[in-house]
């Protein structure tokens, strides 16, 4: 059978969960949820149709709930909590008190649409709902949230402050609900996506293991590597766009996420073979010096490592500033230009006798490189099982280096 997607469920029936598993009774639960007892038990029996699991048992004294139906009330009261904190308006007297208790799936999906593509036009291209039923279901959202969500910009549409922060609750209840629709699959480890945020300049060796390893085991869990800088993977990593980012780790993450070490990484001076200083042994500050660099993004901890090689010096001519392993590659190919990296982002190139290090790793440089997730991420089975294997892969080269 195929899993339904998060928004091909009722809401109000994805709310009743909680109160069910709550009261244990239908008449209790369908007062506390604002339904008739007959819409209830239908809304309830479509949902274990559409879910293909039983989540309550009928007894003659109410209903227990199954371990499919605490997984996925649980799910739903997390979606729940995420809609409200993020679209009650600050402003007294508009909108509704409880404005997630009200929300359809139609609005909510048609709303992401139009963030996502940032027209009207976009979002109906690239969804199955016309402009104008896009148009009328985010009017009905701001209806109920009481605050403006979307505001016209020259032939688009943009988010204002309150649709930014309705479109980050929306993502992470829609997270929310896929993970317990994955968790109720037949095989809560093998179905699923994972999204992870991939920095280019963390350690190249670690997620490629993981994910082939990980593949031959899940071949069905679909899993998006999206690469990009520390600042770029952040906010879609709180928005619930990513699952997790694995990368060099900051000093202070930024409220909301939490960072999980994995292994110390020791940078080295790396160039072409042949370069004019790859026959000398130690290199001096002076000798590293007096050739151009390619250097990191500002304000990343990369850059920061080559200010600090030179601290207290005059500062090397630094013409490209660059993120990308694979531009930087071929750039040192066809130059005498200087970087840092990881010795292993280059691996293949230095046993091929193209590139080479320059001296030592350098003293000082060490860095953390690690997984960074939301502080309330709760992984699914999959989820948790690729989070392992990173563990594993990462272990394995720290082993190896030390031996």
């Amino acid at each position: 059978m195929t899993m339904p997607l998060p928004f091909d469920l009722n809401l109000r029936h994805l709310r009743s969960l909680s109160a069910v598993v709550e009261h244990g009774t239908l008449s209790a639960a369908a007062a506390r949820v604002g339904l008739s007892q007959p819409a209830l038990t239908q809304g309830l029996s479509k949902l274990e149709r559409q879910l293909d699991r039983v989540l309550f048992d009928r007894r003659p004294d109410g209903l227990a709930p199954t371990e499919a139906g605490l997984v996925m009330a649980s799910r739903a009261a997390a979606a729940f909590t995420y809609l409200g904190s993020s679209s009650r308006a600050r402003t007294a007297g508009r909108g509704f008190s409880r404005p997630e208790q009200l929300m359809t799936a139609t609005q909510l999906e048609a709303f992401l649409h139009v963030a996502n593509a940032g027209s009207f036009v976009g979002a109906a291209a690239e969804s199955s709902l016309s402009q104008p039923a896009l148009h009328r279901a985010v009017r009905d959202l701001e209806q109920v949230t009481g605050v403006p969500l979307v505001e016209r910009r020259g032939r688009g549409v943009a988010l204002t402050a309150h649709g930014q922060r309705m479109a980050r609750g929306v993502r992470l209840a829609e997270r929310e609900i896929a993970a317990g629709i994955a968790e109720l699959s037949a095989d809560p480890a093998g179905t699923g996506r994972i999204a992870i945020g991939a920095m280019p300049l963390s350690r190249a060796l670690i997620l490629p293991r993981a994910l082939a390893a990980f593949t031959r085991a899940a071949p069905g869990v679909a899993v998006d590597v999206i690469e990009g800088s520390w600042r770029e993977l952040i906010d879609p990593l709180r928005d619930g766009l990513l699952d997790m980012t694995i990368g060099a780790l900051r000093d202070t993450p930024p409220p909301g996420v939490v960072q999980r070490a994995l292994f110390s990484d020791r940078l080295a001076v790396v160039a072409r073979a042949g370069h004019p200083l790859a026959g000398i042994t130690a290199p001096t500050r002076d000798d590293l010096a007096g050739f151009p660099w390619i250097v990191g993004s500002r304000e990343t901890p990369l850059a920061a490592h080559w200010h600090r090689l030179f601290a207290g010096g005059t500062l090397p001519t630094a013409p490209i500033a660059c993120g990308s392993v694979m531009v930087i590659r071929g750039l040192l190919q066809d130059s005498d230009l200087l970087t840092l990296l990881s010795p292993d982002q280059v691996a293949l190139e230095i046993d091929a006798g193209l590139l080479t290090t320059i001296g030592p790793p350098l003293a000082g440089s060490l860095r953390t490189i690690g997984l960074t997730t939301r502080a309330d991420w709760r992984p699914t089975t999959a989820q948790r099982r690729l989070v392992a294997l990173i563990e594993a892969a990462s272990s394995e080269v720290a082993i190896r280096e030390n031996e």
